[in-house]
């Protein structure tokens, strides 16, 4: 057994704080938001324009605009979560208040009739892409791995010594091995071979895993479009992402046996995690009209460069029963009571997106159309997503982020999500429908998650003030992994659920 020196003042040489491929998919795999007109329809926004949330989808489609227009969107959603792990069952759920598209556009016609440039818009907007606020909680009997592994792991690929070990990975293998949850291992000479788990993984332990997330992906938009001929639209939009999120992270492991000589009864671990991000992307795209009652559309999204800073507190409670009795470390106690804090830079997937549209009574008088029919096909890279450290990183955070780029490669893969969606008009009434399909990201094809999305909506327009409602029913097949291991298959919860999507939509033309 290892002795702890108290050391009054550490010197820290490095501290690893860990990341996850999972930390990727937060900012690609979510479904449609904006207006509860495009939510009714699905987002179908590829080549149908005319809403706002084209900045967001097709910028392209801001070139059917030739008036100006205010539009303000609220709305709720709830999170029914259930989880099975290891064959045991565990619900909850979560309601929140969040936001669609809230912004303006600026239509106008060119007064010259006999040139091509027959109109051009402008727009400025913010839409919550994406809504981090949900309760993941499951747990389970576990003879097969646990979460202490991860430390020998990172222990054993640094080759890491007792002083290192006690001081280096505050975070994370530092608690672990000044609680001894992990201690040395020696061989029968007494030298030192490395590091062992005092976990029993043999007989196995109960696991448990409790998290509450909050914040959400928020994206400024500036879009210009223009308009020739009425039969091709060009249209870009400047976006600028920003990200909160936040993780309280609950997870204990307990001896199944309650054996009171193995050396191991219990340890506990909690996480708080604040991250926030902003930075920069594109978005590209363009709609032909080659008659008058269809449209195709055409868009890019370049991947988004978007810079992190991450703070984050651990701490770890363990007894070790006569081994070493009960022990309990934290971060703060190692960082003169500070956050830890990352800073780095991430680089999205980027998207491409192929539409068309047909349009009941194509007419320059829109009060006059009976409706639409539209559907998109969307490819998103998820494997594509990249971090890199900044300026003031050491090369051996350079090789870290290497290496978790490399995992991301492995873990994901690019797919497909299919997006159809209609309008009918009953002037001053319109009714909608939309149906949504999102691939799985994983490139492990055992991992079942996909996401079914239904929805519908009405709207009501008079006298330039339009008022639209939507719902939408998410159905989701989604994996939690409670950790991740290099040398061991990992295993994970699976979720399944349903998300309840209430948006309303105010707007004025102005």
């Amino acid at each position: 057994m290892k002795k702890i020196l108290l050391i009054s003042t550490l010197f820290i040489s490095y501290s690893l704080i860990a990341q996850a491929p999972d930390d990727a998919l937060r900012t690609a795999w979510f479904t449609q938001n904006g207006t509860a007109r495009n939510t009714a329809i699905g987002g179908v926004m590829g080549s149908l324009g005319g809403d706002i949330t084209a900045a967001n989808i097709n910028p392209a489609g801001l070139g059917l605009y030739k008036t100006q227009e205010m539009v303000f969107t609220i709305g709720g959603m709830k999170n029914n979560n259930e989880f099975n792990y290891r064959d045991s069952l565990r619900s909850n759920d979560k309601g929140i208040f969040r936001y669609g598209t809230i912004g303006m556009v600026f239509g106008s016609a060119n007064p010259y009739k006999k040139e091509s440039l027959k109109s051009s818009a402008f727009s400025f907007s913010l839409n919550q892409l994406a809504s981090y606020n949900n309760r993941i909680s499951f747990k389970g009997f576990n003879n097969y791995s646990s979460f202490s592994e991860q430390y020998l792991e990172e222990l054993s690929r640094d080759n890491a010594d007792t002083n290192s070990a006690l001081s280096n990975y505050i975070f994370g293998s530092s608690l672990a091995f000044r609680t001894y949850l992990i201690d040395t291992a020696t061989n029968a000479a007494g030298k030192f071979i490395g590091y062992q788990s005092l976990v029993p993984i043999s007989t196995g332990v109960n696991q448990d895993y409790n998290a509450v997330t909050r914040g959400g992906y928020h994206e400024l938009a500036v879009g210009f479009a223009s308009n020739y001929n009425d039969r091709v639209y060009v249209g870009g939009s400047i976006t600028i992402p920003f990200i909160s999120y936040k993780r309280d992270l609950t997870y204990s492991e307990t001896d199944a046996t309650n054996n009171p000589n193995n050396n191991f009864s219990y340890f506990n671990y909690k996480e708080s995690l604040s991250s926030f991000g902003i930075g920069f992307g594109l978005k590209l795209g363009a709609i032909f009209k080659p008659t008058n009652n269809v449209r195709l559309g055409l868009a890019f999204h370049t991947p988004q460069v978007i810079g992190f800073t991450d703070k984050i507190r651990s701490s770890m409670i363990t007894n070790t029963e006569a081994y070493a009795g009960t022990k309990s470390e934290s971060s703060d106690n190692l960082n003169d009571n500070k956050a830890g804090e990352r800073k780095y830079t991430m680089t999205t997937p980027y998207r491409v997106i192929a539409s068309a549209s047909y349009v009941f009574s194509e007419l320059e008088n829109t009060k006059k159309q009976r409706g639409f029919i539209s559907a998109d096909i969307e490819f998103v890279n998820y494997r594509g997503a990249r971090f890199s450290k900044t300026s003031e990183n050491g090369d051996v955070i350079k090789t870290y982020y290497k290496e978790l780029n490399s995992s991301v490669k492995n873990v994901y893969k690019g797919n497909v999500n299919f997006k159809i969606g209609g309008e009918l008009k009953f002037d001053p009434i319109m009714v909608r429908l939309g149906a949504v399909y999102y691939g799985s990201p994983y490139a492990d094809d055992n991992i079942k998650a996909d996401k079914l999305v239904l929805s519908a909506g009405i709207g009501y327009r008079s006298k330039g003030m339009f008022i639209d409602l939507s719902v939408a029913q998410s159905m989701l097949n989604d994996a939690q992994f409670p950790y991740r291991l290099n040398d061991k298959a990992n295993t994970y919860a699976v979720q399944t659920g349903n998300v309840q999507n209430v948006m309303m939509t105010v707007g004025f033309k102005l």
